[in-house]
């Protein structure tokens, strides 16, 4: 349960188990949670020897009362540069991680992702909230399981994941790409998408006539051609019907398809994460025949200017030009 704040009977649980003297990885585990979440918690209220459930609850209340948004408050230049990212998109913690790369001598341009959060959902009034608030991107705190629709395995003479080069897996060599289908209303629609492994750089595509294997191909071409030979080495994708003129892409564009084993969409994880911020942009259900190009494009220059904390504050539009001129 990411994003959810630990309930009384959880932080019960907590203190019941250190009793027993279960490690917090065990504890986390019966709970449902991140070790991570388990030992942030107890490390902020005393520690294994003096963790107390009621205590942590009483503990919890207060920093939440707190005026911690105060730095906001009073710091005009801070309060601006938070507003702005919201209103781009941004995460509290991408913004928090951006200050530290565009600011790096000026520790008063400095705030926490949770003093962020704290000053959006817990200081109850004011015009800062209001005006936080306003630009947040997601009004969930958690995210929702994604489900898709069936596909029909029908690619054929595929070059499997498993024969992928190791340079693909670890990220160390750039040009190795991501790619997916992302469905419209009644999955009669939809975009074509890509993200580059190594710098998260995104381009989406649009498919106006409607999704077929030729449409895709085409698209994907069109995409992957305009970039130098290097940053354009391969493509993984799922067993989608949607792929099955792999071979006339390759055997024209010279990139390489590889497909995940059926129903195993975490082996595409860079590109599963992107889908998931482009229903920002494109809810279930939207007729996307109905998005052009041009609007593609645009929706992916906001992605690609937005910081990432995988990448220390650095933009993926930041990165991809830095690997083009290291060649130029």
């Amino acid at each position: 349960m990411p994003g959810v704040r630990l309930a009384v009977a959880e932080r019960e649980e907590i203190s019941r188990g250190i009793a027993r003297g279960e490690s917090l990885a065990e504890i986390a585990r019966r709970l449902g949670r991140v070790t991570s979440t388990v030992s942030r918690e107890v490390k902020r209220n005393g520690g294994r020897g003096r963790y107390r459930a009621v205590a942590a609850q009483h503990q919890t209340r207060w920093r939440c009362r707190r005026p911690r948004g105060r730095k906001l408050n009073h710091n005009r230049q801070l309060r601006e540069f938070v507003v702005a990212g919201l209103a781009q998109r941004w995460s509290p913690r991408q913004i928090s991680v951006r200050l530290q790369r565009e600011f790096p001598d000026d520790p008063l341009m400095r705030v926490s992702h949770e003093t962020i959060y704290q000053a959006l959902f817990c200081q109850t009034r004011g015009a800062l909230r209001k005006e936080l608030v306003a630009e947040l991107r997601s009004g969930r705190t958690q995210r929702r399981p994604r489900t898709r629709a069936a596909r029909h395995e029908i690619v054929s003479d595929k070059v499997m994941i498993s024969d992928r080069p190791a340079e693909v897996a670890d990220r160390a060599v750039p040009g190795h790409w991501e790619g997916d289908l992302i469905k419209g209303a009644f999955n009669r629609s939809g975009l074509v998408t890509l993200v580059e492994r190594s710098t998260r750089y995104t381009m989406i595509g649009a498919l106006p006539d409607g999704v077929t294997a030729a449409a895709v191909r085409d698209r994907l071409a069109a995409l992957l051609g305009t970039l130098p030979t290097h940053l354009a080495r391969s493509l993984t994708w799922d067993q989608g019907s949607e792929m099955s003129e792999h071979q006339r892409f390759t055997m024209s564009s010279g990139i390489v398809v590889y497909f995940c084993d059926p129903h195993s969409p975490w082996q595409r994880p860079t590109n599963e994460n992107t889908n998931g911020l482009l229903r920002q942009y494109f809810p279930k259900g939207t007729d996307l025949r109905l998005v052009d190009q041009p609007t593609a494009d645009a929706v992916a220059i906001e992605l690609n200017g937005r910081p990432r904390v995988v990448l220390e504050g650095a933009t993926p539009a930041e990165q991809l030009r830095t690997l083009v001129a290291q060649t130029t």
